[in-house]
């Protein structure tokens, strides 16, 4: 009998023979967002009375501007244009069905006065502001309910100007917590891209209980001593792809989060199906990739690939505590390049750091099935400092294919982990040196395309020539 082929027969065969960009990961949430996004409907900054001088406040017209354009939600949506100038502003909310498009040599100011970022209540998954007790400041660009929001642009600039925020946070003359540059909250279907992200007073990009968030060829810069100005941080968030990114800071470049202790225990949405591929970076006081260490409602389902750290403390980190519950686990990270980096690879099981005294220290975190392969590294003093938790010791680690070119006489330092490795050199230590291949292989979380489609992962080498 004949067979009649359907659409999916015909995917499965591209995958098996074809490159096409979605095959990476296998992800269908990982789709290239478009240079321009056709709104019926655009306005421009200037016809709100917006002065593009960098003196001039311009929060109402943003406000106004964008009162205005809610009223086309329904009608296919809007294109709010930010022209070349430098326009100062405190917060505003964005709208769902927009794009906010920035000019190549507009400039986003957020205001010095505190006053003109409001005060917000605390993420219910944090129970207070994660600096602070209590509340805290919102972000520059917020919006929160939201559907179908683009920020993109001709590689314009949104600049927080963070420095009087961390002389603040240095002094410990803050009143509440660092506002983020960008936080999107309970929201789905965003694409942030083709922008420069600068001197964010707190986390650059922070969306938190959303779905289908693409951050695609960005660039975020802060300098490398400013405190917790971390990159991109998805919390509590699914379907999340991140690509083609430059990012240099003063804490983690990606940082995954789901919430903090009892009260991410108790709000329980994790972190998961989040993709991160060709990101480029360097941060001297923190990791390049990071998990953690608020994982209390779990993060799963982490494929990073084609990564390049230098310059930095750590390439690839875990962080997490007694208190924290929840679970890491089913995380692959492979083709990995690292140059000048102190700490290769890092899991903290002791990392402290809790909202208040009501957490529950017996409340202990799951972490599991952990692979990382694909590694290479020059310049490192330590491959690996992996310390999982006493009687609570971390499962599954899989080391596979990596070589690092080590400067400390003890390249590897472990407490408390289980797993397997093959291919490590210098050698791994000794909970992890039985064989992956072939009793423990299907021990260790990997795609099943990723034998399949090895030949993506060559497509890091571009990396060397940013």
């Amino acid at each position: 009998m004949r067979r009649s082929f359907t659409l999916v027969d015909v995917l499965l065969v591209l995958a098996l023979f074809s490159d096409l960009p979605w095959l990476i990961m296998g992800s269908s949430h990982c789709k290239r967002a478009k240079s321009a996004d056709i709104r019926p409907h655009s306005v421009t900054i200037t016809e709100f009375g917006a002065i593009g001088d960098g003196v001039t406040l311009n929060t109402k017209a943003f406000q106004n501007a964008l009162f205005y354009l809610n009223s086309f939600a329904d009608k296919g949506g809007a294109k709010l244009f930010v022209p070349a100038g430098r326009w100062l502003t405190g917060s505003f909310d964005l709208i769902s069905h927009l794009t906010l498009w920035l000019d190549k040599d507009a400039v986003i100011l957020g205001s010095t006065n505190s006053d003109d970022w409001p005060v917000v209540d605390p993420l219910p998954s944090y129970g207070r502001g994660r600096e602070l007790l209590g509340r805290r400041h919102r972000s520059l660009i917020y919006g929160r309910n939201l559907t179908d929001v683009v920020i993109t642009g001709d590689n314009g600039t949104i600049d927080g100007q963070g420095s009087i925020w961390w002389d603040w946070f240095k002094t410990e003359t803050l009143n509440f917590t660092r506002p983020h540059l960008v936080e999107l909250m309970n929201s789905s279907g965003i694409v942030i891209s083709n922008l420069t992200f600068i001197n964010s007073p707190f986390w650059t990009i922070h969306p938190v209980y959303c779905s289908q968030v693409i951050v695609q060829n960005v660039t975020i810069r802060a300098p490398l001593d400013s405190p917790n100005t971390d990159g991109i941080d998805p919390d509590s968030s699914d379907d999340v792809c991140i690509e083609d990114c430059f990012i240099s800071t003063g804490d983690d470049l990606i940082a995954i989060k789901s919430g903090w202790d009892e009260y991410g225990i108790s709000y329980g949405r994790p972190c998961r199906n989040i993709i991160i591929r060709r990101l480029i970076g360097q941060t001297r006081s923190s990791a390049g990739l990071s998990i953690g260490s608020e994982m209390s409602g779990g993060v799963s389902e982490v494929h990073a690939e084609n990564l390049q750290f230098y310059n930095s403390s750590t390439g690839i980190r875990i962080k997490t505590s007694p208190g924290r519950g929840g679970y890491v686990r089913n995380i692959h990270v492979s083709n990995i390049t690292l140059i000048d980096v102190k700490i290769a690879i890092r899991f903290t099981g002791l990392y402290g750091e809790h909202p208040d005294e009501h957490y529950d220290p017996a409340a202990l975190p799951i972490v599991e099935r952990i692979t990382i392969e694909d590694v290479t590294g020059e310049n490192i003093e330590y491959a690996g400092i992996l310390d999982g938790i006493q009687a609570d010791a971390f499962l599954d680690i899989c080391l596979s294919n990596i070589t690092l070119n080590v400067t400390s006489n003890s390249p590897w330092n472990c407490s408390y982990v289980q797993g397997y490795s093959d291919s490590v050199s210098p050698e791994t230590c000794e909970p992890l040196r039985e064989s992956i291949y072939p009793d423990h292989y299907s021990d260790c979380y990997h795609l099943s395309s990723h034998l399949v489609n090895s030949s993506n992962r060559n497509r890091g080498t571009w990396l060397l020539s940013w």
